[in-house]
């Protein structure tokens, strides 16, 4: 696990991802606050001719259970919102959990056996929650689960009540996830946070022990695992800084116009 503290995580991240461009063929995208910037990146990447989704495909985090794809709050709309109508991205190689399905276990085996069928995802974009979730991974998910059914934390659904007009009833009480094993399978995995509320678990997730009541922390596991952290949700970290590493893992202040590696 390498990490990166910078004030400008989204540029960082967007200039890494653009170097990164022509080995990536299957990106994993997450939706929520976090990665809003890095798609408006992406974005404006695309405009300048400097990069293309047209021989890419995407595979999404998680998606709201019993949520139509055109709600409003739904990641299928979302993705759509913020990145998706912009680009270039054939529509049959854009890939979100269904949230309205009849059988919901061969529809987590079904999108299991497409990321499969893709040759397996090559860089995850992942955010954390303050509880230490990834993607939908609430606490007690183990390192070895796979897409599935998972019901919502209530502290999850407060998180998420702006897209559903303030109110955390309006939050859906389950979604479909990726799991933490299928999360651990891609070649490379970048977990971006900003801010404070963030820093507690990201200290318990770089610091503390494994273990399922911090799904976070089994990125460690992975050979080719980046945090990109604004100072304030590196704040913990920063003070546990010594000769250069953080429990082991290295770690490096980005200044403005340098590049992660």
């Amino acid at each position: 696990m390498k990490i990166f503290v910078t004030p400008d995580v989204d540029r960082v991240t967007a200039q890494y991802l653009l170097r990164r461009w022509p080995q990536l063929r299957v990106l994993g995208l997450a939706t929520g606050r976090t990665p809003e910037g890095l798609y408006g990146w992406l974005v404006q990447y695309f405009y300048e001719g400097r990069l293309s989704f047209a021989d890419k495909r995407t595979f999404n985090l998680d998606e709201y259970y019993a949520l139509p794809p055109n709600h409003p709050g739904s990641y299928r709309a979302t993705m759509v919102r913020l990145l998706m109508q912009y680009v270039d991205l054939p529509p049959d190689r854009f890939h979100v959990p269904p949230g309205l399905t009849e059988d919901v276990e061969a529809a987590c085996r079904n999108y299991e056996a497409q990321i499969r069928a893709a040759g397996g995802v090559d860089l995850w974009i992942l955010g954390i929650g303050q509880d230490g979730h990834i993607a939908f991974n609430e606490p007690g998910s183990p390192p070895d689960s796979r897409t599935r059914l998972i019901r919502l934390e209530e502290s999850t659904r407060r998180a998420n009540a702006d897209f559903f007009g303030g109110d955390p009833q309006q939050v859906p009480t389950h979604a479909i996830t990726v799991g933490i094993g299928t999360i651990l399978e891609a070649r490379e995995l970048i977990l971006l946070a900003k801010g404070s509320a963030k820093a507690e678990i990201l200290e318990a997730a770089v610091c503390g022990p494994e273990t399922a009541q911090v799904p976070a922390s089994f990125l460690r596991r992975h050979p080719r695992c980046r945090l990109i952290l604004d100072p304030e949700a590196a704040g913990r970290l920063l003070r546990r800084l010594e000769n250069g590493a953080v429990n082991g893992h290295p770690l490096q202040k980005v200044h403005d116009g340098a590049e992660i590696g």
